[in-house]
């Protein structure tokens, strides 16, 4: 096995390094933007920046990829984002800051893509699940790093913004001195929202409110984490604790969702779970750290779990070969919730104060929940031969249609083909 990883090392570093620069920046600047005085409205928007460069990420970098070569492309991704970084540090403004953001979405975006195509030309069908499964833990690894770093330093300083362009730069010199070869073209989707919706509406209609939930906190937790009276160290907790409580809970979960209904029990009851976690956040006014941390794991735990329930609930009813077009639909779909939650999130903190937060967090999961319990009036559970099996997945925010492809297995990639109606045209 270390044999047949060797070749993928510079790969895997290069993405180490573009998850760890992202990490330094994603939580930098919503620290350094409470410290000068932004508005939490102005600080949400830093996040919907970013979900509109992510998204126009995705679907444009196969064309640019296309026209100037997978090592042009990633050089100018990771220089660019770099670039975004140190404008960030000169002009610290959030009329500044929001393009940037938007800049750095894109580039992050374009950048993922193409590591991801490389891994995907280099796994054969024994070792992609090795492959996915590697690339996922040291991605989440190196995102975790890179915010845990921020409480070795002042973060009202310059030296974090200076790191992360630092790393940014460093993302590119893997793969550009490796001998690797250039891979095909990156994996193409489109969002066919009727189509989506034919196949099935729980789906879409859920992957919308995940991408507003989790949007929302992902961009204003640490402002929240602030406002509350937390130190640095335990603000970088405070982002970094959900995220690893998600991954750690998607295997007990997606057993789960495999043994029974994925929306009738366990999508309804992560759900149901996070919107406790969201009211005893809203209504408790808990400030003590460590009640706070326990919260978060509660939070995390539920909330970045549904997306990889959404998704194998939609291929339980897509129609064969089209588990790319679906997933990478959905991707999309997430990606408009993640725009409108951070603003809606934003304002509501900025004119009721920073609990507010979950109240934007606990209606989203409210409104899944309520729509759930009406669909199952009027669709049948799914049969038991009919279900794929779960997967895991990296964070629906870091991923790109080329993650999609990367975790598709050799009969999925072969069969891929646009998405068409369901079998059963599920609710």
């Amino acid at each position: 096995m270390i044999r047949s990883l060797l070749p993928l090392t510079a790969l895997l570093t290069g993405s180490a390094f573009l998850l760890f620069a992202g990490g330094v920046n994603g939580l930098i600047l919503p620290i350094r933007g409470e410290a000068e005085g932004f508005t939490a409205a102005s600080l949400g928007l830093l996040g919907t920046g970013w979900a509109i460069g992510y998204v126009a990420g995705c679907l444009r970098t196969p064309a640019m990829v296309a026209r100037v070569g997978h090592i042009r492309a990633f050089g100018a991704m990771c220089a660019i984002a770099a670039i975004a970084v140190l404008l960030s540090l000169v002009l610290i403004t959030p009329w500044v800051w929001i393009p940037v953001r938007a800049l750095s979405g894109f580039c992050f975006a374009g950048a993922a893509m193409i590591v991801e195509s490389w891994l995907n030309e280099r796994s054969d069908a024994a070792s992609r699940g090795r492959v996915f499964g590697i690339y996922t833990m040291v991605n989440l690894a190196a995102s975790t790093a890179g915010q845990m770093v921020l409480t070795l330093g002042d973060a009202n300083g310059y030296f974090f913004f200076v790191l992360a362009a630092m790393v940014y730069c460093l993302a590119l010199l893997p793969t550009a001195i490796s001998a690797t070869t250039t891979p095909r073209p990156l994996t193409q989707v489109s969002l066919d929202l009727g189509s989506l919706w034919k196949n099935s509406p729980i789906a879409v209609f859920a992957v919308l409110m995940v991408g507003i939930s989790n949007a929302a906190f992902g961009t204003l937790a640490a402002v929240y984490a602030a406002r509350i009276g937390l130190s640095l160290s335990d603000i970088a907790l405070f982002a970094s604790i959900p995220i690893l409580a998600g991954a750690a809970s998607q295997l007990p979960v997606g057993i789960a969702s495999d043994r029974f209904d994925r929306t009738r029990r366990v999508l309804l009851a992560v759900t149901l779970l996070a919107v406790v976690a969201d009211s005893l956040f809203l209504l408790t006014g808990v400030s003590q750290p460590w009640a706070v941390l326990l919260l978060s794991a509660l939070f995390g735990a539920t909330v970045f779990a549904m997306y990889p329930v959404i998704v194998a609930h939609a291929n339980d009813h897509a129609a064969p070969g089209s588990f790319i077009q679906v997933s990478g639909g959905l991707l999309l779909i997430f990606g408009i919730g993640s725009i409108f939650g951070p603003t809606v999130a934003g304002f509501m903190m900025t004119t009721f104060g920073a609990s507010t937060l979950f109240a934007v967090t606990g209606t989203a999961h409210l409104l899944l929940v309520l729509f759930t319990l009406v669909r199952l009036w009027v669709a049948p559970a799914v049969a038991s031969e009919d279900k794929v099996t779960f997967q895991m997945k990296p964070l629906a925010r870091a991923s790109t249609p080329e993650t999609v492809a990367l975790a598709a297995d050799q009969e999925e990639l072969d069969a891929d083909q646009p998405v068409t109606a369901s079998r059963d045209n599920e609710g």
